[in-house]
């Protein structure tokens, strides 16, 4: 039996994220699943690195899968080149050891959220970049960002309903950076929640708009309550940049 690495490109804008769900739902996972299936005669079941929200978009997504096709890797890549959706795009693919597991082995996930500040929209990006033409202040972003690295309860961060699972993880940095009015909030943790990068983008964002003080982010996460904390940054401008292992 063979365990495959891949490493996936896509474009999240008409899926419903990547777990497969019931069917006929659009999801990342079904359609490469359904594609690799259909290759090795097999019941292929793809191991992701975790679960993106829908309309999420994906740089370097890994994942793993079984099998027991004797086809080459360039064999497989052309396949799935050739026959799955133009938005997905599996970049790479080796054989990895028995022991590797796309979910368990993360150490860590980094995320980027892209935000055009110019006062027009940028007509050929706007599918992948959040437009605000509220001007935003980054260095009170930056301080609002600082207090929340570290290992916190993140419960105010997610929207996930209280007591489901352990809301606390790790961030171990978030970068925010600016080159001709495109934003770029990159956030690595060890883990998120569900909705965790967006809601933080989103209560950033309302530091950025003197909305809320930088210091105002300690009592938020304190406070551990959903509504206390900024809205749901919009889908289309986040990336998953890159798994770390």
């Amino acid at each position: 039996m063979r365990n495959l690495r891949i490493t996936v490109e896509y474009d999240g804008s008409r899926y419903k994220g990547w777990q497969k769900q019931k069917e006929g739902i659009p999801t990342i996972q079904d359609k490469i699943e359904k594609v690799l299936s259909k290759m090795t005669g097999e019941d292929i079941q793809v191991i992701g690195c975790g679960r993106t929200d829908s309309g999420v978009h994906a740089e370097n997504y890994v994942a793993n899968f079984h099998t027991e096709s004797k086809y080459s890797v360039d064999a497989m890549l052309d396949y799935l080149y050739e026959y799955l959706p133009e938005d997905i795009v599996v970049r790479e693919m080796k054989d990895t050891s028995e022991r590797f597991h796309a979910r368990y082995k993360v150490k860590s996930k980094t995320y980027v959220y892209r935000i055009n500040n110019n006062k027009f929209r940028n007509v050929f990006n706007r599918r992948y970049v959040y437009h605000s033409d509220v001007k935003l202040d980054l260095e009170k972003m930056r301080k609002a960002a600082e207090v929340l690295i570290g290992t916190h309860d993140f419960q105010s961060f997610t929207s996930l309903k209280p007591g489901t699972k352990s809301t606390v993880r790790t961030l171990n940095y978030i970068n925010i950076t600016e080159k001709d009015g495109l934003i770029e909030i990159e956030v690595n943790g060890n883990s998120f929640l569900l909705n965790m990068v967006r809601i933080i983008v989103g209560t950033l964002m309302d530091a950025g708009k003197g909305e809320i003080k930088p210091e105002d982010v300690e009592r938020i996460m304190n406070e551990k309550r959903r509504s206390e904390a900024g809205p749901i940054a919009q889908a289309k401008g986040l990336f998953l940049k890159s798994i770390e292992y």
